[in-house]
């Protein structure tokens, strides 16, 4: 058993971020496969999820929670765990904290995506939204070399906080800072719209990370529509993420957002040239959630890290 501080140790952000872009290279392949990520709400406090996927000699099952109201119970908003098993003889090998396992995955993709999409020189990072999962994502921007960030939240405290953790050329600004930078990571709830048409520059690459279901979003319709579309997956994509909304209006088809295994792979252009505006939706895939699993269980197996034990 590995709780939420062991997976943490056992896997750092630079780990994460080569993890990840593996298993986009492996899905994109047909070497890892993903069933549909199933939800089963409770309303009106949330929703829980379920998330499969195997690969190589190993499948997980994640059952992870998304609870708004939960911080001012004392509580995290996302919980859950994750069981990792023998893809060859089906016996469970480990549970892990699925609240660790999420942000590493999720600020690793935001890494994999800007090194893919974002122009080669760009330099400067806005991070939207410094939470638990903002937090990773700029922690794993600064793992892949991005060292001039603007930290922006409504809490000033969490924004404050990042920026004196990640240290020089790391900043608290407002909105308007974070949305002029040559990376933008927006990682908010997805109840509010944050960026607008307006707020988009030329060149620029946007991570969406924040919207992860049905009727939220962290960008309008006209912002989504002036960008170059990728996303991680796009069934997921198009039913609960940011491109959601311009895909039920019909204003978005599947043959105009490019998969982000297929850049990786160099089967598609990242972006059609420096001028452009790229955006990135992120839903969260069962086969990140694998890697990061995966890792987490070799640095365990090689004693990186001490992992706790149960029988069943």
């Amino acid at each position: 058993m590995l709780d939420h501080d062991t997976v943490l140790a056992a896997v750092s952000p630079a780990a994460a971020i080569e993890a990840t872009r593996d298993a986009f290279l492996r899905h994109h392949r047909g070497d890892w496969v993903m069933p549909s990520k199933v939800y089963l709400t409770s309303p009106p406090y949330g929703d829980f999820r379920a998330m499969p996927a195997r690969g190589g000699e190993l499948a997980l099952l994640k059952w992870v929670t998304s609870f708004p109201g939960n911080p001012a119970r004392g509580l995290p908003t996302v919980s859950g765990v994750v069981c990792l098993s023998d893809a060859r003889t089906g016996v469970p090998l480990a549970l892990l904290d699925a609240r660790a396992v999420t942000a590493l995955r999720t600020g690793a993709v935001a890494a994999v995506a800007a090194v893919a999409l974002a122009r080669a020189d760009a330099r400067t990072v806005g991070i939207v939204g410094c939470g638990l999962h903002g937090a990773w994502a700029a922690r794993c921007m600064a793992a892949a070399g991005y060292d001039d960030g603007v930290c922006f939240d409504p809490r000033a405290q969490a924004a404050a906080a990042l920026a004196d953790e990640l240290g020089h050329g790391w900043r608290v600004g407002e909105l308007p800072a974070a949305l002029a930078c040559d990376v933008v990571c927006c990682v908010t709830p997805g109840a509010t719209v944050v960026v607008q048409r307006d707020d988009l520059r030329p060149g620029q690459h946007l991570n969406m990370l924040g919207a992860d279901g049905s009727g939220k979003a962290e960008a309008s319709v006209d912002a989504v529509l002036a960008c170059e579309l990728t996303c991680d997956e796009w069934e997921q994509a198009s039913h609960g993420g940011e491109l959601a909304g311009a895909v039920a209006a019909g204003l978005v088809t599947r043959e105009r957002v490019t998969a982000l295994g297929a850049v990786l792979a160099g089967d598609a252009p990242g972006r059609s040239g420096p001028e452009a505006t790229t955006l990135f939706d992120s839903t969260g895939l069962a086969i990140q959630d694998l890697a990061v699993a995966d890792a987490a269980l070799r640095a365990a197996r090689e004693g990186v890290v001490v992992a706790g034990s149960v029988t069943l």
